[in-house]
C-alpha cells in the first residue's frame, strides 16, 4: 500500500510541476526560472503544513509518505534548481545565479515556517 501511495503521489506531483511549467513557459521570464522557483517555494509551504498536520493528526503511513515522498518529492525539484544555477554560472550570469540561489533558499525557509505556523493556528 505504501508503494502505491508514493507512486500515486509522485505521479500527481510530477504532473503538477509539469503543469505549472507549461503555464509559465510563455511568461517571458523563462531565464529567471519561475516554474522551479515557484514549485520549490510552494513545496516548502506544503511540507511545513504537512509536518504539523502529521504531528496533530494521526495520518496513516501510506498517506503521509504518499504526500511527502510521493507528491512533494516529485513536485519540488532540487536537481532542476542545481542545473539552472550551474548553467547560469557557466553562461557568466553569476549575479543572477547567486540571487536565484539566495532567494530560493530564503523564501523556501520562510515558506516552510509560514506553513508550520499556519497549520498550528488551524490544527490547534
Amino acid at each position: 500500500m505504501i508503494y502505491l501511495a508514493v507512486a500515486m503521489g509522485g505521479a500527481l506531483g510530477a504532473l503538477s510541476r509539469f503543469g505549472i511549467g507549461q503555464w509559465l513557459a510563455d511568461s517571458g521570464y523563462a531565464h529567471l526560472h519561475p516554474a522551479t522557483f515557484l514549485v520549490n517555494v510552494i513545496g516548502a509551504l506544503l511540507i511545513g503544513i504537512l509536518f504539523v498536520g502529521a504531528e496533530r493528526y494521526t495520518l496513516s503511513e501510506p498517506a503521509r509518505l504518499g504526500m511527502s515522498v510521493g507528491f512533494l518529492g516529485a513536485f519540488t525539484t532540487f536537481s532542476a534548481f542545481s542545473l539552472q544555477l550551474l548553467t547560469d554560472i557557466q553562461e557568466g550570469q553569476v549575479l543572477r545565479a547567486m540571487s536565484y540561489a539566495a532567494a530560493t533558499v530564503f523564501l523556501c525557509l520562510i515558506s516552510c515556517l509560514v506553513g508550520m505556523e499556519l497549520a498550528r493556528s488551524v490544527f490547534d
